[in-house]
């Protein structure tokens, strides 16, 4: 099948058929939403692209007027998605939303030739960046880009839903907050989705100005830079294997009081080791551990989740890889734990405050040497997105944001308590890894 799906691939002709805007299909008026700490060190991050692979198009004109028909109405709520990154008259970056901007670009597309199960296989395809739109564009281009472009793809015998958001002015928990509300609106059902908190200023009300001047014209996409080769994979973990990775984690806990690891701890450190172990790292070598801890719950006073913007801050574990590999998993497990655990929200206020006194923005390679970085959570409900079509069969990420070491987490198709690790590792790693009976468990 696997071979099947890439003679497909090679012989791909993507058609566009169309390109349009979506606005809110009620006024709104002009309206202006400062970007805080929490949101613009991501201004030189690429937008955050998401694949959705769903089955059926009989009728794919009928979807596609559909899901823009549910788009507007979700938009009233969700406005800062159809305005553009401005800048005050003191240079302070903020959404700006006005009645007479475009609005969401939408693109549709046929590729016939390919059918969804070509497209649900492990391996990464290189048809993916045909198939999401804004490859190699950065969050700075948003001042005349718009924030949310969708590409809906009509394939042989299915859809493919292409979502590139603007990362400087959303986060995970806010996209899936979206794409749960577009979808309860084109099922008219009752929605289950609150209405987002949209005060960016309750977050962090401290005005930084940062002199960036994004390139005149059109976007252009970006070519991939020269380096290592990079491979693409989904290690589709069961809730058995999760629950095996768990307790082993867990059967040396020290019995000082300390909590028990959770699922993401066990998991993650089942990762970072058998990773180290596939890159031959020396012992001698650091090796970083990344995540972007949601801090909703971590401020002072807390904020709602259904908090619309950036509200995560990257946070990092380091030991070598001698300590990393030479110890049992519930070393790694502990590293990663206190590092969550100390994240409070003093810890949060300081790095804000060091942020603001010397701003910085970031790229991906700023992640730290030998890193593995998670993006995402299975804790997305990612299969719940369903339109009226049915649940995603397949859900990926796009190639932006993309490098050695990077891993997105999603809930497993099958269910239950399975995750989805999509990792992307430079070749020869990634053929080590693929040949780790230990990292695949019951993969």
């Amino acid at each position: 099948m696997a071979g099947e799906a890439v003679k497909h691939e090679e012989c791909a002709n993507l058609k566009i058929t169309g390109k349009s805007h979506v606005k809110p299909n009620k006024k709104i008026g002009k309206k202006e939403y400062q970007l805080v700490t929490f949101d613009l060190p991501y201004l030189y991050f690429y937008y955050n692209q998401k694949l959705i692979f769903y089955k059926g198009n009989d009728e794919f004109e009928d979807m596609v007027k559909k899901l823009k028909h549910g788009l507007s109405v979700a938009l009233v709520d969700f406005h800062q998605l159809a305005g553009r990154v401005g800048k005050d008259e003191e240079g302070v970056f903020r959404v700006e939303y006005d009645d007479d901007m475009a609005g969401v670009e939408i693109t549709e597309a046929i590729l016939e030739e390919i059918q969804v199960e070509h497209l649900t296989v492990p391996e990464g395809r290189t048809i993916f960046r045909d198939l999401v739109p804004y490859s190699g564009i950065f969050n700075f281009e948003g001042m005349h880009t718009p924030l949310l472009a969708v590409q809906l793809t009509k394939l042989k015998d299915g859809l493919a839903m292409g979502c590139a958001f603007n990362h400087a002015i959303l986060d995970g928990t806010s996209t899936w907050h979206f794409m749960t509300k577009w979808a309860e609106i084109c099922r008219d059902v009752p929605s289950t989705s609150a209405v987002p908190f949209l005060d960016r200023t309750k977050a962090r009300n401290t005005r930084v100005k940062l002199d960036i001047t994004p390139p005149s014209g059109p976007p252009i996409d970006a070519k991939p830079k020269p380096g290592p080769p990079l491979k693409e994979k989904i290690f589709r973990f069961s809730e058995s294997a999760i629950e095996k990775v768990k307790s082993t984690v867990n059967k040396r806990r020290p019995s000082n009081g300390s909590k028990p690891f959770s699922t993401f701890q066990s998991l993650s450190v089942h990762i970072w080791r058998h990773i180290s172990h596939a890159r031959n790292l020396k012992p001698e070598d650091h090796t970083v551990f990344t995540i972007f801890a949601d801090c909703r719950k971590r401020v002072d006073p807390p904020i709602p989740n259904y908090y619309f913007g950036n509200l995560i801050q990257a946070i990092f574990t380091v030991t070598t890889s001698g300590l990393l590999l030479s110890n049992p998993p519930e070393f790694g497990a502990s590293l990663i734990q206190k590092t969550i655990e100390s994240h409070d929200a003093k810890a949060v206020d300081e790095r804000n405050e060091k942020w603001e006194s010397a701003p910085k923005i970031y790229e991906f390679k700023d992640a730290g040497v030998n890193s593995v970085v998670v993006g995402s959570s299975p804790r997305f409900k990612v299969y719940d997105v369903d339109f009226g079509f049915g649940k995603p069969q397949n859900v990926r990420s796009g190639c932006n944001n993309k490098f050695d070491g990077m891993v997105y987490l999603y809930p497993g198709k099958c269910g239950g308590r399975s995750i989805d690790v999509e990792l992307t590792l430079e070749y020869e790693a990634m053929q080590r890894l693929e040949q780790d009976k230990e990292f695949l468990l019951e993969v």
